[in-house]
């Protein structure tokens, strides 16, 4: 039986209203935001990394950073794998009380330590292993998000060239942009309105002039009027994989994420997330404004690719299964394969590593923290909605899905506006890519600020070299690339899912260490059960796909490298849970004393405390 979409988005809606007027207010206050309090981007503004930021450009950059490609793969991998209605129930319900749970309180307690990062946080109460613990955690993890986004990115202009135009334009944009408003002091509200004219107008000129690096090979084709910059292609990595110009773009991706990430943040972050972000409301808000109206009877039948669309309505069953040919049981895998829709230890990273540097006042914590995770579950919706119209669930890997329906299932949603379906579905596709690119490039920049912080001040040449910025960007940029050239995406995936959401645990475990030691009367509940429920999950994800299938994936590798790809990320799995099940112990046993009324006494320097000292 057909289910009318717009009970999807109500049910969404509602929960997460509730959440933002109720819970986030209740842990505004739990955690003292107090506006006549310096933030760190005030107290060591540095022209560099420490830059206070408008709130409306700040909730646009920190927006546009966490709500990558992940959001939309994820949700039409989980809900093709097990129906639509288990996938919009965990967003819905996990969203609100999950993630962002986790991302509020990852950026309030890095605003409480100088905006340093959830290592840095972790290091001031359990000492300087755990710091270095949870800091190579992330670092591993960092380069994971590096490599998937990358290859999605280039996926994604692959089968929209018109994104590779337009995403080229509105960089262009952002960086004068960065000028008009850093360098040249220019009216704030004016320039916003001529850029944001201007990312629009990318838009239109990425329709007219798609641009591809090489012919498109087999039954592939671009759309008419594409420009071929280049010829041959054939003999680059990815190339046998996804084609030569998916094998061309992927290098260019991590390039530019490298030169992105060094920048000082006013040249091309700031700016650039905060023009990317309206494109990404008018994408996401024109979807939900969509089913709306559509609902109302402003919907008439369209079609694409020879497939007519006669209503806003699921044409997917509910639920499918509890098992999951592709992907496995539905406990834990449908949670970290949806992954970022709900919660995401990425995020932690990007609150505590750049938004608290640029956080202007305390307040501003609350809409950026928390409502910016329930934008990104609103996103994570409309990936649900179009699969669920679109209804193709037969697809080798989520990066295959989330292109073959996002897209086609946006530009139908946007009909009832009356946009044409023949710009509907590439400007969905630009919107998807606008979210790629700008967390890749974070991505990268974080992991600096992870390398940083492990080694602390640089004492030798060895030392001054790993933190040297250009050198420790090309770093995770190279690993990242090799990564993405075995070309093993489906068992990737599953990887980066679960590490990423078992960092969110570690972040969540590192905020209720800060609670205990701040206040050994403060209620844990808020942070611990996300926490338990987190670990859980993902300490049985990691160990399915190390002992289970990645057995199983190198038996029916096709190649060598792809054979050594696998059975490498099965050694990351487990490398991953063993340093998480120690920080887990590290942790729980300075909860316990801090709950015996022997707190640990917090280093400044992040080194190790007494009650470290005597274990």
């Amino acid at each position: 039986m057909a289910t009318a979409i717009i009970w999807l988005v109500l049910g969404v809606l509602v929960l997460f209203s509730v959440g933002y007027l109720g819970y986030s207010r209740y842990l505004a206050r739990f955690v003292e935001l107090d506006d006549n309090r310096d933030t760190p981007a005030h107290k060591y503004e540095d022209g560099q990394e420490y830059v206070p930021a408008k709130k409306t450009v700040l909730l646009g950059h920190h927006y546009s950073s966490i709500a990558g490609g992940a959001p939309i793969v994820g949700p039409i991998t989980a809900g093709a794998a097990f129906g639509w209605l288990p996938a919009i129930l965990w967003i819905a319900i996990g969203n609100p009380i999950l993630g962002a749970v986790h991302d509020f309180m990852a950026l309030s307690g890095s605003l409480r330590h100088e905006g340093k990062s959830i290592g840095y946080i972790m290091g001031e109460y359990v000492g300087e292993r755990g710091k270095n613990m949870l800091l190579w955690f992330a670092f591993l993890t960092i380069i994971l998000v590096i490599a998937v986004f990358a290859l999605v990115v280039a996926v994604v202009f692959d089968a929209f060239p018109s994104a590779a135009t337009a995403s080229m334009l509105y960089i262009v944009l952002a960086l004068v942009f960065g000028v008009w408003l850093y360098q040249l002091d220019l009216p704030f509200g004016v320039g916003t309105a001529i850029f944001v004219a201007g990312v629009f107008a990318s838009v239109w000129v990425g329709i007219q002039y798609p641009i591809a690096l090489f012919p498109a090979v087999g039954d592939a084709s671009y759309p008419a009027g594409t420009i071929v910059l280049l010829s041959g292609g054939s003999g680059l990595p990815l190339a046998g994989a996804y084609g030569p110009n998916v094998a061309g773009w992927a290098p260019i991706i991590i390039v530019y994420a490298f030169i992105a990430s060094v920048l000082p943040v006013w040249t091309l972050l700031q700016p650039r997330d905060y023009l990317s972000s309206f494109l990404l409301y008018a994408g996401v808000g024109g979807m939900l404004l969509a089913i709306i109206l559509g609902s109302l009877g402003l919907f008439s039948p369209v079609t694409v690719d020879g497939t007519t669309y006669s209503s806003l309505s699921t044409q997917l069953p509910a639920f499918t299964g509890l098992v999951s040919e592709s992907l496995g049981p539905i406990f834990p895998f449908l949670f970290v394969t949806i992954a970022c829709g709900t919660i995401s230890g990425f995020h932690s990273l990007v609150s505590s590593g750049t938004t608290a540097k640029q956080l202007n006042t305390e307040s501003d914590a609350r809409v950026i923290g928390y409502g910016g995770m329930l934008g990104e579950g609103l996103l994570a919706t409309t990936a649900v909605a179009a699969l669920a119209i679109v209804a193709t669930t037969e697809f080798s890997s989520g990066l295959a899905g989330a292109l073959a329906n996002f897209p086609t299932g946006g530009g139908v949603m946007l009909s009832s506006l009356g946009i044409p379906v023949a710009y509907g579905v590439p400007f969905i596709g630009l919107v998807f890519v606008s979210f790629l690119l700008t967390s890749t490039d974070t991505a990268v920049r974080l992991g600096r600020y992870m390398m940083e912080e492990i080694v602390g001040t640089p004492e030798t040449s060895a030392q001054r070299t790993v933190t040297n910025r250009y050198v420790n960007a090309g770093i995770q940029c190279v690993l990242a690339y090799v990564l993405v050239a075995s070309g093993t995406w489906e068992s990737l995936w599953p990887l980066f899912g679960s590490a990423n959401q078992l960092l969110a645990a570690l972040a969540l475990l590192t905020a209720t260490i800060w609670l205990v030691n701040w206040d050994d009367s403060k209620q844990l509940l808020s942070t611990g059960g996300p926490l338990v429920l987190m670990f859980a999950v993902t300490i049985v994800a990691l160990l399915w796909i190390a002992l289970i299938k990645a057995p199983q994936g190198i038996m029916e590798a096709g190649s060598t490298i792809e054979a050594v790809s696998i059975g490498a990320q099965a050694i990351i799995s487990l490398i991953l849970t063993g340093l998480a099940l120690s920080l887990a112990r590290i942790g729980y046993r300075n909860i316990a004393s801090a709950r015996r009324g022997r707190p640990s006494t917090p280093v400044a320097d992040g080194g190790e405390t007494d009650a470290d000292e005597t274990d």
